[in-house]
């Protein structure tokens, strides 16, 4: 994964097209590891669950949107869920409910806990890594990474719950 070097403006950012779409980190583009076979079934498959249930659950989900989880910083997720009632933002500035990040072959464990923390600082509740290569899902709070069942991660108080097994049989 390469950093350009040169320094941008949020503003020149949010008016650029990046193929494929890049993080913003305090004036520089950094590009983000792209998902091979797994990642993006996976990701289509986590989307397909929540768009499935979106109106029982009362949410939106959208994959790879820019959220602006501090001033001078913006990251892509690669699947956000926002409540049904928040607002409807070019960029996601109300935190969603729920950020996936999906873990890429190329991709290190710990980039990828800088980018859950950005996620917590700005106020997501529910922050969830998976990693198709291992089979394996995790939960991110203030105290860091927490192993969770694949076969049942779930949102507290609601009945958003998102079974992974079957994602997992689809990459076999």
């Amino acid at each position: 994964m390469a950093t350009a070097t040169a320094l941008v403006s949020i503003d020149e950012y949010l008016r650029t097209s990046y193929k494929p779409d890049a993080d913003f980190v305090d004036g520089e583009i950094v590009e983000r590891n792209l998902g091979e076979f797994e990642h993006g079934t996976l990701q289509g498959a986590i989307f397909s669950t929540f768009w499935n249930n979106r109106k029982s659950w009362n949410v939106h989900p959208v994959t790879e949107q820019r959220i602006r989880v501090a001033a001078k910083k913006i990251r892509i997720a690669d699947v956000a869920v926002v409540r049904g009632d928040a607002p409807r933002e070019k960029v996601t500035v109300t935190p969603p409910l729920i950020c996936v990040e999906i873990l890429s072959p190329e991709d290190r464990m710990s980039r990828a806990k800088v980018v859950l923390a950005d996620y917590w600082k700005m106020g997501v509740a529910n922050i969830w890594l998976i990693d198709p290569v291992y089979r394996s899902a995790f939960t991110f709070d203030g105290s860091g990474l927490h192993e969770a069942d694949v076969t049942k991660l779930h949102v507290p108080g609601t009945e958003i719950s998102v079974d992974l097994s079957e994602a997992f049989e689809a990459i076999d």
